[in-house]
């Protein structure tokens, strides 16, 4: 039985897995007042792992705070990092190092669902895609900002574009719709284009994987077939484990 953590920029998700499906998820925001108690008290109540792994993408600062608190219940935390090859998969990029833990998983998270084409897109901070073909050859990926960050930069820019609010519409007569309404077609638009350039480089159209925080956001716009996985991180670490 394993630990599997998953460190993201605003969440902390954990799970114990047994080598089946993964298990009953714990979801902690480690910017809100308690977190380090809170994961502590559930981490005391988890049997003693045979190892412990974790994914992070956040500061080493809070890697190294969730590793402690670990520490303190007996068990060390590993930290994984992105290789070459791992679990039927391979990177295509010249130094893996430089290819995030959180993309690299979520293609192992597909691979151990299906040998074939994939096209996975994690909506987070940034919005990115990741072809892989059938037998787990890693093609490349797109880097965007989500709608949220989306928002975020143009609010930056500009006192009368908020950050947050608005419906999303075909096409808007108030500006807060139309901001919302444009940022969510902006990330709709680059999975249109992921997909039509999947198909012409493999011959054949990928299946469409989501993931990710802001994924939910999109999903009832989405005109192509699709799967969600809310969790396709820390199955990718359970992948990992296996080998």
């Amino acid at each position: 039985m394993d630990w599997l953590l998953d460190l993201g920029n605003t969440r902390l998700k954990a799970t114990v897995h047994d080598g089946g499906r993964i298990g009953e998820v714990l979801a902690l925001a480690h910017g809100e007042p308690g977190f380090e108690q809170r994961l502590a008290a559930a981490l005391d109540g988890w049997p003693l792992p045979r190892r412990a792994l974790m994914a992070s993408v956040a500061s080493p600062d809070l890697a190294a705070r969730v590793q402690a608190i670990a520490a303190r219940a007996g068990v060390v935390v590993e930290p994984v990092h992105t290789r070459a090859e791992a679990a039927g998969v391979r990177i295509a990029y010249a130094d893996p190092s430089r290819l995030g833990v959180d993309r690299f998983l979520t293609l192992l998270a597909a691979r151990r669902r299906a040998d074939r084409a994939w096209l996975v897109v994690g909506v987070g901070t940034a919005l990115t895609l990741d072809l892989m073909a059938p037998g787990g050859l890693h093609v490349g990926g797109l880097i965007a900002p989500s709608p949220d960050l989306m928002r975020t930069a143009l609010a930056g820019r500009s006192a009368r574009l908020p950050a947050d609010g608005g419906e999303t519409l075909d096409f808007a007569t108030d500006t807060l719709d139309a901001l919302a309404s444009g940022c969510q077609a902006a990330a709709l638009g680059l999975v249109d284009v992921g997909l039509a350039r999947a198909t012409r480089r493999l011959g054949e159209a990928p299946a469409l994987l989501l993931a990710g925080g802001g994924a939910p956001a999109l999903l009832p716009a989405l005109v192509h077939r699709h799967d969600h996985a809310p969790h396709l991180v820390l199955e990718g670490l359970a992948a990992f484990a296996a080998g």
